[in-house]
């Protein structure tokens, strides 16, 4: 289960997650949630890409990390 609260994208950037929802057909999870800058517009992202490791440019570790 994904809380929602503010997370911290591996780049840097913050976020706020507003909910989990649920694909209609597949039934897929997907995370949304909002930018903390610029627009603050309204993202989704497949759960599972949400939570996995990343390993890029030296950094290995969680994609999103909650800072609240």
């Amino acid at each position: 289960m994904i809380a929602l609260g503010r997370y911290r994208h591996f780049k840097g950037k913050e976020y706020d997650v507003v909910g989990v929802a649920k694909h209609s057909e597949t039934l897929e999870e997907f995370v949304v949630y909002r930018k903390r800058y610029d627009d603050h517009s309204l993202w989704v992202r497949p759960a599972a890409m949400f939570t996995e490791t990343v390993e890029r440019d030296g950094y290995s570790g969680p994609r999103f990390v909650k800072i609240d």
